[in-house]
């Protein structure tokens, strides 16, 4: 964005009569992404700014175009009107990203490289240092308030244990920031990004998943596989910032954990009886209506599954979670994510958008009317 803003891509722009600031023209954007080698291919160009609008950061001025198209199109970076979404796990990254910038800037830093257990570790420190130098730096107003902070950096995978073993702690512990903020990244890395691949991986949404260590007599939920088997699946703690990663510390994972081998064998085919295409869906007079539910995830999740692309479909309610309890069922089609309409997506980009929301999801879901 702000090399765009330095090369006057983007710039306040004229049409029909109305003047729509900061914006830019997708075509020549395009041909800016092969020029500086940011995209090998107008193809590949196209499924990077397409990725960049799944994920909220850019949008058609008018919002009259889901999709990115390569054509004398306008389009706004959300952070230059004002719309960009500062959702919890944005802001914590934000904030990860900011201490890490002033520790390495300066002199005499507490970020050093040292070894535990023969094993080398880069950019790391003692947990009861970085206590010291937050509330030296005003970071944080107290010792328990760093700790909070330093808790929710390790919790969206900003920070790490060196080994994985503890939360974080006021002692002599030794951390390290699992992400180097000033690695100059490729737009492609985008399409290779950890989230989506765990996503397709695995193939059951990681917002139905249960808990990691169920307490005794809790029932795991039940999912259908695509390799023909049903398994146990664990929870997963929701978060954006834990596809970067890409690791599995229990304390931040992406990653649905299979802990259990198989146990039944099913029939993995979807639950509806035929294929629905999003124009039959929206005709007018088409036997479907429109439900709002608002579901207020748990501890563990929202205790759904969710199947297909364009459009979605509910594969599996857990009875007792609280998507159940908001009225969905199985075989209803996902409309929208909290506003955000989805019939064109797959469901590797609903869970991401889902993971990536707050706690309290709203839904707007098509039910066939009986």
């Amino acid at each position: 964005r702000l090399r765009l803003h330095d090369g006057k891509l983007i710039k306040d722009r004229r049409y029909h009569l109305r003047t729509y600031p900061n914006c830019f023209v997708a075509k020549e954007l395009t041909d800016w992404l092969i020029d500086h080698k940011e995209a090998p291919d107008r193809e590949t160009g196209i499924r990077l700014m397409q990725k960049l609008m799944d994920h909220y950061i850019i949008h058609h001025v008018c919002d009259e175009h889901s999709d990115y198209k390569d054509a004398k199109l306008l389009y706004r970076f959300r952070k230059d009107d004002g719309t960009f979404p500062l959702s919890k796990d944005v802001k914590v990254f934000m904030r990860g990203q900011s201490l890490y910038e002033k520790l390495v800037s300066v002199e005499e830093s507490i970020l050093k490289v040292r070894e535990e257990n023969s094993v080398k570790y880069q950019r790391t420190f003692l947990g009861c240092e970085m206590i010291d130098w937050l509330v030296q730096e005003r970071e944080a107003e107290n010792r328990k308030e760093a700790v909070e902070l330093g808790r929710a950096l390790l919790e969206h995978g900003i920070i790490q244990h060196v080994s994985n073993r503890h939360h974080f702690f006021d002692s002599d512990i030794l951390y390290q920031f699992w992400i180097n903020f000033r690695r100059r990244r490729r737009l492609t890395e985008l399409l290779n990004e950890n989230s989506s691949r765990t996503l397709s991986e695995s193939p059951d949404s990681p917002f139905c998943l249960r808990k990691l260590n169920p307490d005794p007599g809790n029932t795991s939920f039940l999912s259908v596989q695509t390799n023909k088997e049903i398994k146990i699946v664990s929870a997963v703690r929701r978060s954006s910032i834990t596809s970067l990663a890409g690791n599995s510390n229990p304390y931040f994972s992406a990653t649905p954990m299979l802990v259990f081998p198989p146990v039944a064998e099913c029939n993995p085919k979807s639950v509806l009886k035929r294929p629905v295409t999003n124009e039959e869906l929206l005709s007018p007079g088409a036997p479907y209506i429109k439900k709002t539910l608002t579901i207020v995830g748990d501890a563990v999740g929202w205790g759904f599954v969710v199947r297909g692309g364009r459009p979605c479909h509910i594969q599996a309610v857990d009875p007792g979670g609280p998507a159940a309890a908001a009225g969905m069922k199985v075989c209803q089609f996902v409309f929208s994510v909290n506003g955000m309409y989805v019939l064109h997506l797959d469901y590797q980009t609903i869970s991401s958008l889902i993971m990536t929301g707050p706690r309290t999801l709203v839904m707007e879901v098509m039910e066939a009317v009986e």
